[in-house]
């Protein structure tokens, strides 16, 4: 392993998280869309409750870590950027509205490519480039100028603000958080009834939370050349799809691993189920306003500092203030995008 490059290591600890987030896709039918469309409109919770299990696994583990000296929240972006609320609320919401026009997040489009449906390379492709025009294209400029970036001045989270201002360890606080979120979860007696989904949701937890570990680690080994990073479907798009096309820009590294570990994982769970099958769009319009949804994604996820998984687990993990506004911005979002869908846009 020594003689192996620190980008490659990175990227092998993505490719690992990835997988265990691609599997619990296919196999614990673990996704933002298929959440809200099954509480709203199929009258299920389960598939939203899961969330539940996953940000308490993904919470509990981060602390844990970070109690015993083995993650520094403070070099990830979600408490080294200071937090622009109205950047996670525009940005969410655009994601939303864009992942129900879309028909699945970052991450879903992904797992659904590794199911067999092309249509979702073409929502994977469109987002990548989006993605980078708004992160270092020709719409920086504009995303800088209304929503500017600096550096945070201390912690950026809930559990921060507890130790700061009542002396709460960092893993109480965190502890507490987790315990209600499991407890929400487990409430919902179907859920309870899938052990299956249970079981998936924490494998989605840990995945979480072995990213950050991983690149901490090698953040130190590698004497800062390694960022510290979770898992987030946006900007790794397009940084997997310049790496895939030069080898170069970039550079392989934890994003790269991570967006290939989800397709492997999504393909095998695929074959494990006996549900891959290949399948394109044969309607001009939908394929249209998938497309669209994939812009409104891309630069969306990049305006927010992450998509429903950046955020909404991977700072949501380590209890970032941006993490909850984000999350409820791309879910009203989403839910707007889908009345849109099933309604139209005449009022009721």
């Amino acid at each position: 392993m020594d003689a192996l490059p620190y980008g490659l290591l990175a990227a092998l600890v993505g490719l690992a998280g990835g997988m265990m987030l691609g599997l619990a896709a296919r196999l614990g039918e673990f996704c933002t869309l298929g959440a809200l469309e099954a509480a709203v409109y199929g009258d299920d919770q389960r598939r939203l409750r899961m969330w539940g299990v996953t940000l308490a696994v993904a919470i509990t583990g981060v602390f844990a870590l970070e109690a015993a000296g083995q993650v520094d929240l403070s070099r990830t972006i979600y408490h080294g950027v200071a937090w622009n609320p109205l950047a996670s609320v525009v940005g969410g919401l655009l994601f939303g509205y864009g992942m129900a026009y879309a028909g699945n997040c970052g991450f879903g489009a992904l797992t659904r490519f590794g199911g067999g449906d092309l249509r979702a390379l073409v929502v994977v492709v469109v987002m990548a480039i989006f993605g980078f025009m708004t992160l270092n294209g020709p719409l920086a400029p504009i995303r800088a100028a209304l929503f500017p970036q600096s550096a945070a001045e201390g912690g950026q989270g809930f559990a921060h603000l507890a130790e700061a201002a009542a002396g709460l360890p960092m893993i109480v606080t965190a502890l507490v958080v987790a315990a209600v979120l499991l407890a929400w979860a487990l409430a919902h007696a179907p859920l309870r009834a899938s052990p299956r989904m249970i079981g998936w949701a924490a494998v989605a937890g840990l995945a979480i939370a072995s990213g950050f570990w991983g690149t901490n680690y090698l953040y130190g080994a590698s004497f800062g050349a390694i960022d510290v990073e979770g898992h987030t479907f946006t900007a790794p798009l397009g940084r997997t799809l310049l790496y895939l096309m030069t080898s170069t820009a970039g550079g392989i590294g934890f994003p790269v691993g991570s967006v290939l570990g989800v397709l492997a994982g999504a393909f095998l769970g695929s074959f494990i189920r006996g549900r891959f099958r290949w399948e394109a769009c044969e309607d001009p319009r939908e394929l249209g306003r998938q497309v669209g949804g994939a812009v409104l994604m891309g630069i969306g996820g990049v305006v927010a500092l992450g998509c429903s998984v950046g955020q909404g687990l991977s700072a949501f993990a380590t209890l970032a203030w941006s993490a909850p506004v984000t999350l409820a911005a791309i879910a009203a979002g989403g839910l707007l995008g889908l009345r849109h869908l099933l309604s139209g846009f005449q009022p009721e």
